[in-house]
């Protein structure tokens, strides 16, 4: 079992023992248990990010054993620059995730406890699948716990919410799963991703194949107009699930765009872009005013997440280096900034038990030290220099210009928006006098909540003064990607 194993199946094998071993009477042990299995998950990306080679472009800590014969199907897994940030990423969240569920979950704490593990490697597998049904069992396996964790832990609606989410993203994954059956007859029986992106596909089996995978990418990111189920779910998520989906399931559909339709279909994609880019700029401005017009603070963050992965699918259409990487960088970015504002809201919420912007005002007076955290955030949510939601919009942006002015243009317009409804939400929300006697009672952060809210604030600023770290990791990869999509493939 090699790192990359590991890194997968440590959080599901504590998940499935909390499941079935746990139980509410001794809630503190469980939580005491999710916390040692979160933090052995990330103690394991710890030798990935030391023994990454940045210079190469090829698939590293790969591992390939044949897992049913009959179909030529591998356990096959790997990593190069286009995955690799997202697995720490995902194990780093799922520990902040397990403390900031602590205090606020005090019924069946092990099955939620026991959800997030196991949702926790099997998105890391959906990063380091090589093969394309094992991709496809991951991608799919990521629905169940998180239909759980919102269906049971969640809002008055959360019901509804929680079946909006499995059918839309269900319905999506099922012509992925016809174009993965395709391809595996066209490539003469092999579900190896990589061989994949070596088959000469004609015009119109390439077109065929990108709308198919479309479908469920689209949906997952979401893009504009297949974006409506975000908002919902959201509101009803409980915090850790309303985090964990922003910051790392949204991410699974723009990764795909990168390991699947512009490898598999270049010609398409290029073909395409045009429509990509349109339905990006709507989701980076039409979403962005929609944004401006919210009363609920979740459903405000939702709408920000939906203009923000807009950015990355735009970066992704505009086949230059500066857009590709600069797309990467803002989903990782985006990763630590959306997780920390639903975070925020959750320290409200668990307080107030409101999340109408309307219920605050001057929480600045009462909480001082969280006020301080939560500027921070929203600065990097507007996409303020030296914070993390700066370095990929600029480099979209600049990307963007290269590609059209005009199109660079439309996409600068999100940090004005931006700035708008996140900064006239903390006005509302944080300054001026104290609002009413709910807000005056309210006490301020606890060493606990301080921690988490730290450990976000260091990530976000340091990523944002020094990414370099980031993207010499992808560089690389981002060029085979471009080098290969610039290529036609048609026979």
């Amino acid at each position: 079992m090699g790192l990359l194993s590991l890194s997968i199946w440590t959080p599901i094998v504590f998940g499935v023992l909390l499941l079935a071993f746990g139980r509410d009477n001794c809630a503190r042990g469980v939580r005491w248990v999710a916390l040692i299995g979160s933090l052995l998950g990330l103690a394991v990306t710890i030798p990935l990010i030391t023994g990454f080679d940045t210079s190469s472009a090829q698939m590293q800590f790969v591992e390939k054993v044949l897992w049913i014969e009959r179909f030529n199907i591998h356990y096959h897994l790997g990593l190069d620059g286009l995955s690799f940030w997202f697995v720490p990423l995902t194990a780093f969240i799922t520990v902040i995730v397990v403390l900031a569920s602590w205090e606020s979950i005090t019924e069946r704490v092990n099955q939620y406890m026991g959800a997030f593990l196991v949702l926790s490697g099997l998105m890391i597998g959906v990063f380091a699948a090589l093969d394309g049904l094992l991709f496809y069992v991951f991608f799919e396996a990521t629905l169940i716990p998180m239909y759980l964790i919102i269906g049971i832990w969640g809002g008055p609606n959360k019901i509804y919410a929680a079946f909006k989410f499995f059918l839309y993203t269900l319905m999506g994954s099922l012509l992925t799963l016809v174009a993965i059956i395709y391809l595996y007859n066209v490539s003469g029986g092999s579900f190896d991703i990589q061989a994949w992106h070596k088959l000469p596909l004609g015009s119109l089996p390439q077109t065929l194949v990108f709308f198919a995978f479309f479908a469920a990418f689209a949906v997952k990111v979401p893009m504009f107009p297949v974006h409506t189920w975000l908002p919902d779910v959201h509101v009803e998520a409980p915090t850790g699930g309303s985090a964990v989906l922003a910051a790392i399931m949204l991410k699974l559909g723009a990764y795909g765009f990168l390991r699947f339709s512009l490898p598999i279909a270049p010609d398409a994609s290029r073909e395409w872009a045009w429509l990509m880019i349109a339905l990006s700029l709507i989701a980076v401005v039409y979403v962005g005013m929609v944004a401006l017009v919210q009363k609920d603070m979740k459903k405000l963050v939702a709408y920000s997440s939906v203009a923000h992965m807009g950015f990355v699918t735009l970066g992704f259409f505009i086949f230059n280096d500066l857009g590709v990487s600069g797309g990467i960088v803002q989903m990782i970015a985006h990763g630590f900034v959306s997780g920390a504002m639903f975070l925020c809201i959750g320290v409200l919420y668990d307080r107030v038990h409101s999340r109408d912007i309307a219920a605050y005002g001057g929480v600045v007076n009462t909480m001082p030290k969280f006020a301080a955290f939560a500027l921070l955030f929203a600065m990097a949510n507007c996409g303020l220099p030296a914070t993390a939601g700066f370095v990929g919009e600029w480099m979209v942006i600049l990307g963007a210009v290269k590609f059209n002015f005009w199109v660079g243009l439309l996409a600068a317009t999100a940090l004005i928006f931006g700035a708008a409804y996140t900064l006239w939400m903390y006005k509302r929300v944080y300054l001026g006098p104290v609002g009413n006697d709910h807000v005056k009672e309210l006490q301020d952060i606890n060493c606990r909540e301080f921690l988490i809210l730290a450990i976000l604030a260091v990530a976000v600023l340091y990523m944002g003064l020094y990414p370099k770290p980031f993207t010499d990791v992808m560089d690389p990869s981002v060029a085979q990607l471009l080098q290969h999509v610039a290529q036609s493939k048609l026979p």
